[in-house]
């Protein structure tokens, strides 16, 4: 069992790929093995449908005792008396207006619909993961980001230190320098918590232990990525209609639909069976023995059970308008699918294309902030700056940069998702 152990945390990697997440979730996640187990379960409903079209055989046999306590026959022996019948019956639906053969279509659509589940939660998991992933990474540069800011705050105060040693700079100026060193570092113990909050939601829908080592592999191509060409939102959505579960779930319902109109309909029609048996008796005091009883007592019959339906207080028709009635929910249902899925994937699309443009102004804006902040760190030194000055352009290469980093991963998340709305896979990150 120890050994078992720790070959399971040998195989348990420490830095997860984007696919490593997912493979694992889509392994461990109760909901898909319930969703699973509810596909096996509705397997099994398929097979007992299909079985109905076959004849049934029962076996059955009686035995009893009698005693008459008063009968005055000389013999306590023939008081006791035993019988016993013995019976072979099969029964055989021949025609019922085809509703057997309408429930094993049925019982095969549902079987369907229960693997369509499967993966409907399945790629719901997969967004989640996406999202976390993506945010994990987001989350994780905008840590170095705020050390890189932290760092440029403590150089400050140490030549602000150096600067009031020697009279350029004020003891007010210093303080706020020293402040601004604090505010930063807060700021960085923020982002480092939420770093560690979205890293344990992840552990949880990977269903890790908690103490476990995690981590995302950080992809080197990432700012590539973020600038690869946009699927167009038709092509993608033509992929979707066709390939989404929940899409395939509708027409399925709709299907379903007019299979439950036959099968109402057929309340009207005759139903057809034949039915027969074979069986014997034995009974004690007939001065016959059992082994010539069986044979000479044995009996058999078959007939032809005809059932026509003339008048049922409109059940049927009831069931039939119920059913059409049904079916036009299931149609609107499909309508509503339909026009979801078309807004979703338009939304990812707008996102994706307005996050690219914001993302490829927001580098230029970083060089230009970065290169603003050092030349005014340099007139700072010399005494031509004031600290207002230099913690605006501080400031103003913090927001640059952060927003260089949630346009880049805002692309790079609604890209993944058009990627698998067309083709039901995640684009690896390299």
């Amino acid at each position: 069992m120890t050994a078992i152990l720790h070959t399971a945390m040998a195989d348990t990697p420490t830095v997860w790929t984007l696919q490593q997440c997912i493979d694992h979730a889509l392994q461990h996640n109760i909901t898909l093995n319930t969703g699973r187990l509810s596909v096996l379960s509705a397997q099994e409903d398929t097979r007992e449908s299909q079985a109905a079209l076959l004849p049934s055989l029962s076996l059955s046999t009686t035995h009893q005792l009698g005693y008459q306590p008063f009968m005055d026959n000389g013999s306590s022996a023939d008081k006791a008396s035993y019988s016993g019948d013995y019976g072979l019956n099969a029964n055989w639906t021949v025609w019922d207006g085809k509703r057997r053969r309408y429930n094993i279509t049925q019982s095969e659509r549902i079987d369907r619909q229960a693997q369509l589940t499967v993966e409907e939660n399945s790629n719901n998991i997969q967004e989640q993961i996406v999202q976390l992933f993506v945010q994990i990474l987001y989350v994780n540069e905008s840590v170095n980001v705020h050390q890189e800011i932290l760092d440029i705050s403590r150089q400050n105060v140490l030549r602000g230190t150096e600067m009031y040693r020697v009279g350029k700079l004020s003891k007010a100026d210093l303080s706020q320098l020293e402040a601004q060193a604090a505010t930063d570092e807060y700021n960085l113990v923020n982002a480092k918590g939420t770093l560690d909050e979205y890293k344990l939601q992840m552990k949880e829908l990977l269903r890790l232990d908690y103490a476990a080592d995690f981590d995302v592999a950080v992809p080197s191509a990432s700012d590539r990525q973020a600038l690869a060409d946009i699927p167009p939102a038709d092509r993608v959505m033509t992929a979707a209609l066709a390939m989404r579960p929940e899409m395939q779930q509708a027409a399925i319902d709709i299907e379903r639909g007019k299979t439950d109109i036959d099968i109402a309909r057929t309340g009207k029609m005759p139903t057809i069976a034949l039915q027969g048996g074979i069986g014997t008796n034995t009974m004690t005091g007939t001065g016959t023995s059992w082994g010539s009883q069986m044979p000479d007592n044995m009996r058999g019959s078959l007939g032809v059970i005809l059932s026509a339906p003339l008048s049922d207080n409109r059940s049927t028709k009831t069931a039939v308008n119920k059913a059409k009635l049904a079916l036009q929910q299931a149609q609107l249902k499909e309508e509503d699918a339909r026009r979801s899925l078309q807004l979703t994937i338009q939304g990812f699309w707008i996102n994706a294309t307005t996050n690219q443009q914001r993302y490829k102004a927001a580098k230029a804006s970083v060089v230009s902030a970065q290169d603003s902040y050092e030349l005014l760190g340099e007139q700072f030194r010399l005494g031509l700056k004031n600290i207002v000055e230099l913690t605006n352009a501080k400031t103003t290469l913090l927001n640059a940069q952060q927003s260089r980093l949630e346009s880049k991963y805002t692309t790079l998340l609604y890209m993944q998702l058009l990627h698998f709305y067309e083709n039901g896979n995640m684009e690896s990150f390299n």
